[in-house]
């Protein structure tokens, strides 16, 4: 693929992403355009780094699920590295002198991968993700494919970014609404104030050692105090 022809497939898939409202469609689409960008990539999956846990959330082919299942298996492999995973990750051939021996083995083993090079997706230094790319070929990825999937990592990190936001507030309001909506409801069964009300809610989350948009949900659905807060109040 020539420069220009790089250059517009990238920018087409940056728009693409751009129009997406939700991170698992973002994912899907940052793995699709890894398979068509980099030439020698056979099969991608894009994983979102949460604390205490790497979760694949796209890939374009199952086998990529094998692969992460089999990190966490092993304790080892590039999304276990936290903080100090490298920004580019190239292995010409897992089944010699990769630095996660195990993983690599067994990925080699189960899927016939033999190329693997990662990217760590960040804005700011934070890293919210990684987009793995796997090749059947060994040494499949040359210097120009790592220089491609930086720019296209780029792009990415920043949809993907966006959308994380996006998805965290949506989340937050649903959370202020159910909450509210409980409020109102101890309020009115109970004869209690606002503040007395969301008093309740905090001392059931605490007691309960579960978070308040737990207790909150309980109410609502159920239109009942959460039992064994009932049964200590």
């Amino acid at each position: 693929m020539d420069r220009q022809q790089f250059g517009s497939r990238l920018a087409e898939a940056a728009r693409a992403m751009s129009g997406t409202r939700h991170a698992a469609d973002t994912l899907e689409r940052i793995a699709a355009m890894a398979v068509d960008l980099i030439g020698p990539c056979d099969i991608a999956g894009v994983c979102v780094l949460r604390p205490g846990r790497n979760d694949t959330c796209a890939h374009s082919h199952a086998s990529v699920q094998v692969m992460d299942d089999l990190q966490h298996d092993l304790a080892e492999g590039p999304a276990m590295d936290g903080p100090t995973t490298a920004d580019v990750i190239s292995i010409g051939d897992l089944t010699t002198g990769a630095p996660w021996p195990r993983w690599a083995t067994e990925v080699a083993a189960r899927t016939g991968v033999r190329a693997y090079l990662g990217f760590r997706l960040f804005v700011d230094e934070d890293s919210i993700g990684m987009l793995n790319l796997y090749a059947y070929e060994p040494h499949a990825f040359d210097h120009d494919d790592q220089l491609d999937g930086l720019v296209a990592a780029a792009h990415a990190s920043v949809a993907l970014s966006a959308t994380v936001q996006h998805d965290q507030m949506h989340t937050a309001m649903t959370s202020r609404q159910l909450i509210g909506e409980a409020t109102g409801i101890l309020r009115e069964r109970f004869a209690l104030t606002s503040d007395q009300a969301f008093a309740v809610l905090k001392r059931l989350s605490s007691q309960q050692n579960i978070k308040l948009f737990a207790v909150a949900e309980h109410v609502v659905e159920t239109g009942t105090l959460p039992t064994s807060a009932a049964q200590s109040s």
